[in-house]
């Protein structure tokens, strides 16, 4: 699963978000960015995780941080998640799970006993110069802000 840790060089990817503008590491040099995956747009799970993120905005920008948002959705999805939602951020429309799979967040997954692969939620952390800060696995979703702003 989750290969890359604190210390390693984040992956140097390169993705469209939801409007179709497309995003590199590279954009956010000088910048902390917070990469978070999660499993699909406007579920229980990754709205409340959304919504947290969005409702602290105002720190992360207070603080020098970027967000991005990442699933395998599609952009029309991502859009209409990001709308409904107010999100402040992008989301990175990752269809052919090439940013997902960089980060090496897919993999095995059990949800009410059934196994399958999919996005394993997780958050990256990277610093200014593109080294990853920290991993978060274990990502409480009503309090993620806190998790990364601690």
């Amino acid at each position: 699963m989750t290969l890359l840790q604190k210390g390693d060089k984040a992956p140097n990817f390169s993705s469209q978000d939801q409007d179709g503008n497309l995003h590199t590491l590279a954009d956010y040099k000088g910048k902390k960015l917070v990469v978070f995956f999660y499993p699909k747009a406007d579920t229980p799970g990754c709205t409340a995780e959304a919504c947290d993120l969005r409702d602290n905005y105002h720190r992360f920008q207070a603080n020098n941080y970027a967000l991005l948002g990442v699933s395998a959705d599609s952009a029309k999805a991502q859009a209409k998640f990001k709308n409904k939602f107010e999100l402040p951020f992008p989301l990175l429309a990752d269809e052919d799970k090439s940013v997902i799979e960089a980060f090496g967040v897919w993999g095995p997954k059990k949800f009410m006993g059934r196994e399958y692969d999919g996005i394993n939620r997780t958050t990256f952390i990277i610093d200014e110069n593109g080294i990853i800060d920290e991993v978060i696995a274990d990502v409480k979703t009503k309090a993620h802000a806190a998790q990364i702003l601690k």
